[in-house]
């Protein structure tokens, strides 16, 4: 298998995980909102909470898992970049809890790590694709002058 194709499975590989752990909590909150707030000891007093939770963890998790979906496949380079941004900004969340809040419970802590070593791997990819793709195109000129 060459370098190219390795990145790239590995960059499918990634997103689909993210996009994998999104499906999953859309799913759950589609079939019972209630269950989503179970993780962080969280209850739901009427509808309008279990309408917003369906939603946001709904409704807006399985589009932001169809847009990664499409990145992987239309270009996943760009889904790459998502995919960092969005774990990031879960991140970045979690650190604005422990400065303005206080420290995070262990739910919170296991997916501040999680998020954050996505976005990091996501870079990385990103990063190891780019300077391979540069040095193919150099390889490539070099190549075509001789």
């Amino acid at each position: 298998m060459t370098t190219k194709k390795i990145l790239h499975v590995l960059s499918l590989c990634l997103i689909g995980l993210c996009a994998s752990g999104i499906l999953m909590v859309s799913i759950m909150a589609f079939i019972n909102p209630q269950s989503v707030m179970a993780l962080v000891g969280v209850s739901l007093p009427n509808t309008d909470a279990y309408s917003s939770i369906r939603g946001v963890y709904g409704g807006a998790g399985l589009t932001i898992c169809i847009i990664l979906v499409y990145l992987a496949i239309k270009n996943s380079k760009q889904g790459l970049l998502c995919m960092a941004l969005l774990c990031s900004l879960y991140a970045i969340s979690r650190l604005i809890t422990i400065f303005a809040e206080g420290n995070l419970g262990e739910f919170g802590q296991q997916w501040l790590l999680i998020e954050s070593s996505m976005a990091v791997l996501a870079l990385l990819v990103y990063g190891l694709r780019a300077n391979y793709e540069k040095y193919a195109h150099r390889t490539s000129q070099i190549i075509a002058t001789s």
